[in-house]
This record gives structure tokens, sequence and C-alpha cells, in this order.
């Protein structure tokens, strides 16, 4: 009779600039979604945990904000630490990068990745949008010239080609002892946060360029009772002219925009949501450490 496989369990961070499809990777991985995604750069804010138990192996995923130059606002700092603080706290790196794409802000995160010492998987995504795939291998090549990489992995987020072999790379670096979280466990986060992250997400899709930049949403009441949610969420603004846009002509953008967030809720939670939302404006809170700090913007 054959010993049973030693378990693995261990931390993974999946790291890159702004918008090369990290929470999208997460999200694919899992088999579920606990991260938002949105196509507009900054979507992620946070650390999010999500934790995948197959066989012997326990893998937890630490999706994180892009690393982005040039923001200056005090919630910009926030979220470069939170990625880059990532770094030093975890077994492997998985660096995402967007298909053909090298960018500074690519180069200047690299750098930081490798003087983790951590091993780094350089996971190039989007791989199918690519039209001549003659392009291809030339770039992987040059890519796999910048740096010492355990391993360079062609991959779709979107649509799940070659996650496989991304996780077999993962699970032979991960070390053996037992697993951090129970086996069902999905996410460090709780339903309360998942549910103003959702809000934000459609906040994000249904909004032009700007305003989603300038929204935080935070949570007044989520009550369980009898099978249902009872969740009433503040979508902070940080002027009126924003309020005014959030909420449209006759109110008809905050109805859509909380008819779709209650549709993905109910879906989470496999229970009636009933789901009431107010704008209100608290000027300048995206740099302001005190605000950050009071909506949830805190080091964890």
């Amino acid at each position: 009779m054959s010993e049973p496989e030693a378990r693995r369990s261990g931390f993974v961070a999946l790291v890159g600039r702004p918008n090369v499809g990290k929470s999208t990777l997460l999200n694919r991985l899992l088999g579920q979604k606990i991260s938002i995604t949105s196509p507009k750069p900054q979507t992620t804010r946070h650390r999010i945990l999500g934790i995948k138990t197959e066989g012997a192996v326990q893998t937890v995923y630490v999706d994180t904000p892009g690393v982005h130059q040039g923001g200056k606002r005090a919630i910009n700092r926030y979220m470069n630490r939170a990625a880059l603080s990532t770094l030093a706290e975890v077994d492997v790196i998985v660096m995402l990068v967007d298909g053909l794409r090298w960018t500074d802000e690519d180069t200047q995160l690299l750098k930081r990745v490798m003087e983790a010492g951590r091993p780094v998987i350089l996971a190039v995504n989007k791989v199918d949008r690519i039209a001549d795939k003659t392009r291809l291998l030339p770039h992987l090549q040059a890519l796999a010239a910048k740096a010492g990489f355990l391993d360079i992995v062609p991959l779709s987020a979107y649509s799940g080609d070659n996650l496989d072999v991304l996780e077999r790379i993962i699970a032979s670096q991960l070390p053996e002892g037992d697993w951090l979280f129970d086996a069902d466990q999905l996410t460090d986060r709780s339903e309360r946060f998942l549910a103003a992250e959702i809000v934000r997400e459609k906040l994000m899709r249904s909004l032009g360029d700007e305003v989603p930049y300038a929204l935080a949403v935070e949570l007044e009441e989520f009550r369980e009772e009898e099978g249902r949610r009872s969740i009433s969420a503040v979508i902070w603004v940080e002027r009126a002219g924003q309020k005014a846009i959030v909420i449209g002509k006759g109110g008809e953008q905050l109805k859509e925009v909380g008819r779709q967030a209650r549709h993905d809720m109910e879906k989470l939670f496999d229970a009636h949501v009933f789901l009431r939302l107010w704008v209100k404006v608290r000027e300048g809170w995206s740099d302001d450490e005190r605000s950050l700090a009071s909506l949830g913007y805190q080091n964890d």
C-alpha cells in the first residue's frame, strides 16, 4: 500500500502593474468570483486571499492591487504598499505581464520582485489576444533574458489556457506542511467586504473614466435573517457633481447599479438580498489618511 502524498501549503503572490489580469486569474484558479474585475486599471484596492485546496495541496493566492507610478494621492500610496509589502511574506511570486507589452512599470516592479528573494514565475497573460502567434516565442526569449525566473508560462486567465501548467509549477515550490485554512474555506474576506466590493465593481463598470476613482463604498448594515441578507451601503464621492452622475437622471443609474449588484450578491451568498444604496459627498477622502482608514483602507 502506497504512502499518502505529503501535504503542501503556502502563499503565492499575484503581482503586476494595473490591468494585467491578476483578479481574473485568481477567480479562474478558484473557479469562483471573489475578486472584482473591470476593464479599468486599479480596480483592485485591497489584498485578497483566495484559497484553493485540491488533493494534498493548499495554495493560498494573494491578489494584490496593481503596482503603478505617478499616483500621488494617499490611496495610490496605500495600494502600492499593499502590493509590495506582500513580496517578502510569500513562498512564491507570480508576476503577470500583458501579452507582448513590457513597460517601464514592469521594469520597476521586476526589480522589486527579484529583490524579495523568492522563486518568481513570469506569467505572460492574454496570449489568446495575440493575433500573430509567431511573435510570442521571440518575446518569451527576450523576457527570459531579463531575470532568473523559475519559469515563464504563457497563459490566458480569461479562457483558462495553460493554468494547469502554472498550478503544477507553483505546487512544486510550496513547502511541506499542514494546511493553513480549512479545506472548504475560499477566502479570508467576510461577506460584508465582498458585498461592498460588488457594489464598487458595478460602479466601475457602468461609469465613465474619472468618477470610479473618486468612489468608495461603505456598508452601514449587513443583516442575515431567515435566509436573506439585508444590506445598506453608502457610496462616497468627492464632489457634488460626481454624486449627480452616480445617481443619474431620475435615479436610473443608481437603480441599475443596485439591480446588478443584488443579482451578483444573491448568486454569491445563495440567498435573497434586499439592497439599499445612498450616495454622499466626502470631499478629498482619497487623499486623506484618516478618511482612508475609516473606509477600511488600512495596511493588513
